[in-house]
């Protein structure tokens, strides 16, 4: 599926200076059908009540759905933009870590659709996502 092989270090390495490096969201696995990752669930990606804050999950899930989406194309000629996302909010957390697992429904030319579950420590769901994003063709 993926373009080519991705090592847990180069996709890590490519969260350095972003978001993900900030959240503390740490790719954990490429496997063949699927992406993970994982994000602590502390004081930068709780809401004002103590639990997980809905945008951070939010954030888990578009950045897993985006990286496995530029590892399945030529980045060398195009780029992943996401364009629409939706999350249902299933299950609180207050502390550990959550782990978030994308795998593709959809890999066309234009676009891509990505599921993306999130699991606290127990393995419950806590959020269940869906990811649309527009392959763009880069001008040279």
């Amino acid at each position: 599926m993926w373009f080519r092989n991705y090592s847990i270090e180069e996709a890590n390495g490519i969260t350095r200076n972003t978001i993900l490096e900030h959240l503390d969201i740490i790719i954990e696995d490429i496997a063949d059908d699927h992406i993970k990752g994982s994000m602590p669930v502390d004081h930068r990606t709780h809401q004002p009540y103590g639990l997980l804050h809905g945008g951070a999950s939010v954030t888990l899930a578009e950045s897993l759905g985006s990286l496995g989406a530029s590892f399945i194309i030529d980045l060398n000629k195009f780029y992943p933009v996401g364009i629409e996302i939706n999350a249902n909010h299933i299950r609180s957390v207050r502390s550990g870590r959550v782990t978030g697992i994308a795998k593709p429904i959809h890999t066309g030319k234009s676009t891509h659709v990505w599921e993306i579950n999130i699991y606290d420590e127990k393995e419950r769901i806590v959020c269940v996502s869906r990811l649309t994003l527009s392959i763009i063709e880069k001008k040279f």
